[in-house]
């Protein structure tokens, strides 16, 4: 099973820690995609849209970090699995919190933050609120819950864990929300895979830091 990556990216590396969740071996190829190799004519034939995370599964292609880990829990975990359980109310809710990663809380990250990251720019006032605002909302969905989308760990958790954490690349003060910084420290002791997750965090924020030189 073929995984197209860069261990900077937190839809990446939120694939990576499903699937050690599920006991999957991913074969990791690197993409350079600061130096352009996802626009590579091999890797767009492969995704058009020629973006990572990429899964290749027996001649099946797939992409988008959210779709690709649902696909691994349904094709490899157990029946009715924790991590994304069958009953339909239970799976709305965590679609519900993919969905708020996907729009609100890694989109905040990529609007607020990488370009601090990638084009070494200040932070603009205006995207740092929605990050803020991301922060707050995540912070009221944990007021009854010790998890993202109810009692236990499901995909939810690990795509919004990645995406958490990465906003320690620029030392976000994570504090001033109690439920999320309760539920980042659970999270990380019981998520399959954060030791990888947090070496590309760190990854990250060295290139952020050599990038300032």
């Amino acid at each position: 099973m073929d995984f197209y990556y860069h261990p900077g990216s937190a839809p990446c590396r939120s694939v990576m820690m499903t699937a050690k969740a599920l006991g999957v071996d991913l074969n990791l190829k690197f993409v350079n995609v600061l130096e352009g190799e996802q626009l590579k004519p091999e890797f767009v034939q492969l995704n058009p849209q020629h973006t990572i995370p990429t899964l290749v599964d027996n001649g099946f292609i797939i992409w988008e970090s959210r779709a690709i880990m649902i696909y691994l829990v349904e094709k490899y975990g157990k029946d009715d699995d924790s991590l994304y359980p069958a009953d339909p109310q239970k799976r709305a809710v965590i679609n519900q919190r993919l969905y708020f990663d996907m729009g609100s809380m890694f989109e905040s990250f990529y609007q607020a933050i990488f370009p601090q990251i990638r084009y070494k720019t200040p932070a603009n006032p205006e995207a740092m609120l929605k990050v803020d605002k991301a922060f707050g909302l995540l912070n009221t969905f944990l007021e009854e819950d010790d998890f993202v989308a109810g009692a236990s760990l499901t995909v939810a958790d690990i795509a919004i864990l990645s995406s958490v954490s990465t906003f320690e690349v620029v030392d976000y003060d994570i504090s001033q929300y109690p439920n999320v910084a309760k539920w980042y420290e659970k999270a990380k002791e019981v998520t399959p895979g954060w030791e990888e997750n947090w070496e590309g965090v760190v990854l990250l924020k060295k290139f952020m830091q050599s990038n300032r030189q």
